[in-house]
Parts: structure tokens; C-alpha cells; sequence
């Protein structure tokens, strides 16, 4: 029998109908989130020497030049605690901060334990990709470093409870944390004590993020109350600049404008693989899956169709689309919809406030996705 029927002037229908994201509700066991903290598969084959700077912007040459003297730095034997090899690698790092001559750090270089670095830019500019290239570059095990954003280290903790993750984490290499970010007073207090106590461990950290070390919290909560906690954070990242536009955009046409109802649906019936969901209703249902799932949510997709896009009602339904919009980024996952555009979805409110930079970067990678999504429509 065949798999799909021939309508004229279209694509192949596919006679199985498309998958609902609404109908999924996955289990991941707390093992299986600690094997997956590594670069996502859009990060899988990326490397210092594949990332491709600005001309225009010297910060983005020099920083791959600094990070790769970092990663040469996390050589030799992973020691936890405070023996030679330990000493020896922060010596090593301690040299690495010496030869750049400061010009990334006004603080002191100290041979207090492995130093970090932090990656501090605008959205787009390659950071992610540098990350993920350092965790690539680091002469290490993938069991011996770990890569996840800072919303899948607080659901690891979360999961395994905080003295299983210190156990869990101390014995790698490096800690690699993209999109660093403190939305709540709790999230403060727990990565602080977490990062103070992998740090002693021997536990070399890097992270990217939209706000400097010492910013973080900053129109999301009373950071001033949490002012010691933000402080241990930035003091163990020294800050690295990375200037530039987002390169989702660069040279790129405008985003497409949203398809109807009736091209979104038979798209999706016509992509193997592919979901189909009411936006509403997945909203709704993003809100009975833990964040921590939505990777798994996504697993095996190969498009995502959406009817009736509109704008979020609230923000803490804004925010688990954001999650979400990570995750499908991360997998490569076309989105094709129908409704209002994707730099519609957030108000004015939330694009002015706390939360703006995650919503404006949400924009960005829906954005992009959307560009992927245009061959799914029959022209």
C-alpha cells in the first residue's frame, strides 16, 4: 500500500496524520539528563575553526583566540579536590589570564581554584557556538564535561536534589552553562552555592548570557537583597566582550509573513513527521510539562505546525514558550504558522521589561525557524 496519496499541483498527502504536541506528556528519567548535557545537535560538528567572525568586529577574532588558550589550560588529569593536577591546571589557567594582560578583567587573577570565563553579548553573535566549541576543544571524556543551558541545570538540580548534582558534577572537567540567567531570588541562592562548591571541587566554568556577572537579576527581582550571591557568581567568571548583530539576521530577507489555517494544516499532513497543534491549547499544555521534558517533547520531529498564533496572555506562560523556542532552536526544528507573526507574540510590557532579553532572543530563533519552515508550503 502506499504511504501517501497523490493530489495534483501538491505534495503528497501523508495518510498517517500528524503528531500532537498536546498529546505528549514525556517521562525523563534523571539519568538520561545528565547523559544529555552535552552541545545541542545544532552544535554537534561546530569548532573554533568553523566559526566565522565579523570582519567588522575585532572582539569576535580575539575571542577565539582567548578561548582557545582557555581550553589548552584544562589539560592534564581531572583531579577533584585540591591535589597537584588541581593546582597544576589552575597555575596553568592562572598563566592563560597573565597572558591576555588583563584586558578582558579589571579583577585581580587569583590562584584561588579554576578560573571561568563568561561570554557577554548582544544576541546572535556566535556565542553559543564558541561554547559549545570550547566544550568540543577541552582534551576530556564527554563524561567528564557537561554542557546545558542555566534553565536545564536548575531542572538537574531539581531532579536529583542538590547533593546528587554536586556529586554528579564535581568529578568533570568543565561545566559549560549557556543563556546564564537569574529570574528569581531562589535560582540565586541555589546556583551560587552550587557553582562555590564545583569551583572547589576543580570544576573549570564557562557560560554565555545577554548580562554581565555583576547585572544578573537585575529588573527581575530585588537583586540589591541578593547582592553577596550575585557577587560569589561573578566572582568566578572573568568577562569576555563579544560585540556584533545577529547573525540570524545578517544579509537574511525579512521573516515570512504567517501562512493561513488552511496552508499550516496541509503542510503538516503532507511533512512526515510533522505536529500539529491549536497555539492556545499547546500553551495550556506547556503548562502541565515541566520544562525540563520539552527536549522531549520535541524528540523526533521534523516540523512544527501551529494554527491560531496570538500573543501570550502572561508572562509566565511567555516564559515556557521561551524554553520551548530554545529547545526546537537547539534541534533544528522548522516552524511553520498561522496567526499573528512571531515579533507579535510578547507586549510591549514584556519587551520593556526584566525579561526582555529572553523574549527578544525567543524572536530571534522563532524567527529563523520560521525561514526553515517556507519549503513545507506547496508553492
Amino acid at each position: 500500500m502506499s504511504s501517501s496519496t497523490a493530489v495534483p499541483g501538491q505534495s503528497p498527502i501523508a495518510e498517517t496524520a500528524p503528531l500532537s504536541l498536546c498529546a505528549l506528556e514525556p517521562h525523563v528519567p534523571a539519568d538520561r539528563l545528565v547523559a544529555e548535557m552535552v552541545p545541542p545537535p545544532r552544535f554537534d560538528s561546530v569548532r573554533f575553526d568553523t566559526y566565522v567572525p565579523d570582519p567588522n568586529q575585532p572582539s569576535q577574532v580575539e575571542a577565539v583566540k582567548v578561548l582557545s588558550g582557555f581550553t589548552a589550560g584544562l589539560g592534564g588529569a581531572h583531579a577533584s579536590g585540591s591535589g597537584k593536577n588541581r593546582s597544576a591546571r589552575s597555575a596553568s589557567l592562572e598563566g592563560w589570564w597573565r597572558a591576555t594582560g588583563g584586558r578582558f578583567s579589571r579583577k585581580p587573577v587569583t590562584p584561588a581554584g579554576p578560573l571561568g570565563v563568561y561570554l557577554d553579548g548582544g544576541y546572535g553573535v556566535g556565542k553559543t557556538h564558541l561554547l559549545a566549541s570550547l566544550w568540543h576543544a577541552t582534551p576530556a571524556a564527554p563524561s567528564l564535561k557537561a554542557f546545558g543551558t542555566f534553565v536545564e541545570l536548575t531542572n538537574l538540580v531539581g531532579a536529583l536534589g542538590f547533593q546528587q548534582t554536586v556529586r554528579t558534577l564535581s568529578g568533570h572537567r568543565l561545566l559549560c552553562i549557556d543563556e546564564f540567567e537569574l529570574d528569581d531570588p531562589g535560582d540565586t541562592v541555589l546556583v551560587s552555592s552550587l557553582l562555590s562548591r564545583l569551583v572547589e571541587a576543580g570544576v573549570a566554568l564557562a557560560a554565555t548570557s545577554n548580562t554581565l556577572p555583576g547585572k544578573l537579576g537585575e529588573g527581575r527581582f530585588a537583586a540589591a537583597d541578593f547582592l553577596r550571591e550575585i557577587q560569589g557568581l561573578s566572582a568566578h567568571f572573568r568577562p569576555l566582550r563579544i560585540d556584533g548583530e545577529d547573525y540570524r539576521h545578517r544579509g537574511l530577507p525579512e521573516a515570512p509573513a504567517p501562512y493561513s489555517d488552511e496552508q499550516v494544516t496541509k503542510a503538516a499532513y503532507a511533512t512526515e513527521g510533522a505536529s500539529l497543534d491549536d497555539f492556545p491549547s499547546l500553551l495550556d499544555h506547556l503548562a502541565r510539562v515541566h520544562p525540563s521534558r520539552y527536549g522531549a517533547l520535541t524528540d523526533g520531529l521534523r516540523a512544527v505546525c501551529l494554527t491560531d498564533v496570538q500573543p501570550v496572555p502572561d508572562q509566565s506562560t511567555a516564559l515556557r514558550l521561551v524554553v520551548l523556542a530554545d529547545r526546537l532552536y537547539d534541534r533544528e526544528v522548522p516552524v511553520l504558522a498561522s496567526g499573528v507573526p512571531f515579533d507579535r507574540l510578547f507586549s510591549d510590557e514584556m519587551l520593556n521589561g526584566g525579561y526582555r532579553k529572553k523574549y527578544f532572543r525567543a524572536i530571534s530563533r522563532l524567527t529563523a525557524l520560521a525561514r526553515d519552515a517556507k519549503g513545507l508550503v506547496a508553492q
